[in-house]
């Protein structure tokens, strides 16, 4: 594809010669010629001495300071860079098409309900009263409980689960080993100290555009239900507790956890390996930095950092002081020898 006719396609400026042939895309580092690469963060500007793409997708307001060494890398420019090169990845690879198709290994109760059109593969089992909706794909060895209800275009990869009467909107995609409702950590302690297992009977309902990406664990509710809502994009390894609600067009980086019944609002982003106590609410717009830990209710558009967390602002001064503390600790000592008090018990 030449160069000129990408810019057009994804409505970006060309900037430099646009005859190149661009033959697909690559990292800034590992771009060869041929290739074209984005431009997201300033503080890589240095690398376009050094690569050798043959294209850049970068802002409209990032200056470019040329060297007349140096070949010139033509320009994209475009107010979000990044998600041009999104789209770009998208004329170059295709992902594996699946044909309309039923494999014999598959097993399908006679009650489900199965849409035009969908690809049903090896191993699958789908149990009585499912239903699914056109176009969905089942890679292999996949699950589907008693009573559970999916949209259109549904995409769910080898070894994934979706337990009884759990609700899924459409285009929603499950990566391998996602489990949907399986069951939480309900439990009623005995008089003698065992543990009596709480019937979990709210399903796990994911609304239009989620992915659930590999090995996380979306828990039903002991009563009620649990919810995650539109265009949120859940990564691997991650817990949402029963009853827990997560808003819509959220993140939840690798390894969160929530507790169960939390709330988390729309637009929340949770970084890897963060987490939050039970029974609490997010705000709208909350980013929750990697390996926090919420303990209490956040308001809207907060960042919190730490664990237990606090104001963003206010950790980068804690963690600051921190490299203060053994001269502080020195002259606290010394301190206490000169006055003879034992300032630090």
């Amino acid at each position: 594809m030449k160069l000129h006719d990408l810019a057009q396609k994804l409505n970006c400026r060309l900037e430099g010669r646009g005859d190149a042939e661009i033959t697909g895309v690559a990292g800034i580092e590992h771009a060869t010629a041929g290739q074209i690469t984005f431009l997201a963060n300033k503080r890589y500007i240095p690398l376009l001495r050094t690569t050798n793409a043959s294209a850049v997708f970068i802002e409209e307001k990032t200056v470019l300071e040329r060297d007349a060494n140096l070949p010139p890398v033509a320009a994209l420019r475009t107010n979000n860079p990044y998600l041009a090169f999104a789209q770009a990845l998208e004329f170059f690879y295709q992902p594996p098409k699946y044909k309309p198709s039923v494999h014999v290994t598959s097993v399908i109760a006679p009650s489900a309900r199965i849409g035009v059109g969908a690809h049903i593969g090896p191993y699958c089992f789908i149990d009585e009263d499912v239903e699914i909706g056109e176009r969905a794909v089942l890679h292999s060895f996949v699950s589907i409980y008693r009573g559970a209800k999916i949209g259109a275009q549904f995409f769910a990869h080898s070894h994934t689960a979706v337990r009884e009467h759990c609700r899924i909107g459409d285009r929603v995609i499950l990566q391998n080993g996602a489990v949907i409702g399986g069951d939480g950590l309900g439990f009623a302690k005995r008089a003698d100290g065992s543990w009596y297992k709480m019937v979990q009977s709210g399903p796990a309902v994911l609304e239009d555009d989620v992915e659930i990406q590999a090995n996380s664990c979306i828990d039903r509710a002991t009563v009620g239900e649990t919810r995650i809502g539109r265009g949120t994009k859940i990564d691997d390894l991650v817990l949402v507790g029963h009853a827990s609600k997560v808003g819509a067009n959220g993140m939840l980086c690798g390894q969160v956890g929530l507790a169960g019944s939390t709330t988390v609002g729309d637009n929340c982003i949770f970084a890897g390996q963060s987490a939050s106590s039970g029974h609490l609410h997010v705000g709208d717009g909350t980013i929750v930095t990697a390996q926090s830990g919420l303990p209490r209710d956040t308001p809207p558009n907060s960042v919190r950092s730490g664990s237990p967390a606090v104001d963003n602002k206010d950790w980068l001064r804690i963690t600051a002081a921190l490299n203060h503390l053994p001269d502080l600790l020195k002259r606290l000592r010394a301190l206490e020898s000169q006055l003879n008090i034992p300032l630090s018990e």
